[in-house]
């Protein structure tokens, strides 16, 4: 199993370069950063962490800069979008964000997806929260035509346009592998879908990991897919979680890193690397 790093990269946490080189000489296997443009203050829409907001939420960084600065200064950890809010994107601009990123990291970029839960938020990008989903998978695939087609158009209900050009192309062939995160009763249906090359990324705690990994698993076979992999996002520094998440067969755990300066965030890495120790 390999493990990987989650944080809120913010005005107040460590630098994001700083937590790269860190997360690389500690030899973890990759790096995500989640994103929120910006944080509604009617705060309606109830957060699935529970009743109170961290503030962290409201200070993230752009999650591509912050990859792009820890792409630069390391050579071999994976830098991913966990998650990219597709549905606040025009897809034509974010096709070119993962391709860029996947390029400066030297096809090292991995593309984290889902809908989000600030309806809100959403709002105030002109997407209605009830059709998210719908227009996040449009988007992807327009997005997959972009990133493989030396001319690439795309007619679709929500994203519509004649044949383009658009370099760079990704490094990953393909392109980058789609993560598609999300525990709710439709996820392995978006999994299914579109989100084969990188699989499932579920946070712990919602839903029933076990039961819905063996249906994936099984639907994948019937669809002959093969296995699709897993990736834990966000779980915690325990050992117990990270003996039960292997043994049902995740094949990656992601550590949520307090996002905090440094003198908080490296003693955490630390913890973390003796856990993944007695798991190698």
């Amino acid at each position: 199993m390999d493990f990987g790093i989650i944080m809120f990269a913010t005005d107040l946490s460590i630098d994001p370069s700083s937590l790269a080189r860190a997360v690389e000489e500690r030899g973890f296997e990759s790096l995500w950063f989640p994103e929120h443009t910006h944080i509604p203050t009617s705060r309606k829409s109830p957060w699935p962490g529970g009743p109170n907001l961290p503030e962290w939420y409201r200070r993230t960084l752009d999650q591509f800069s912050a990859l792009s600065a820890a792409a630069a200064v390391t050579e071999r950890i994976k830098v991913g979008t966990g998650i990219s809010l597709v549905v606040q994107h025009d897809p034509i601009d974010l096709a070119k964000q993962v391709a860029t990123l996947d390029l400066i990291s030297g096809g090292r970029a991995l593309f984290g997806v889902g809908g989000g839960w600030n309806a809100e938020e959403m709002a105030n990008h002109g997407t209605d929260p009830a059709r998210r989903f719908t227009l996040m998978a449009e988007r992807i695939r327009a997005m997959q035509e972009i990133w493989t087609k030396d001319e690439a158009e795309f007619h679709g209900t929500y994203v519509d346009f004649d044949p383009i050009w658009q370099w760079p192309k990704p490094v990953q062939k393909p392109h980058p592998p789609i993560l598609v995160g999300g525990g709710g009763p439709k996820v392995l249906d978006r999994v299914l879908d579109y989100g084969t090359s990188g699989g499932w990324m579920p946070i712990p705690g919602r839903g029933n990991f076990a039961e819905q990994y063996a249906e994936l698993q099984r639907r994948a076979a019937e669809q002959g897919h093969g296995r699709i992999p897993v990736s834990v996002f966000g779980g915690p520094a325990d050992e117990q979680a990270v003996g039960q998440y292997r043994e049902i067969g995740a094949d990656r755990y992601i550590f949520s890193a307090p996002s905090a300066p440094a003198d908080e965030v490296l003693p955490f890495l630390d913890q973390c690397v003796a856990l993944r120790e007695k798991f190698a």
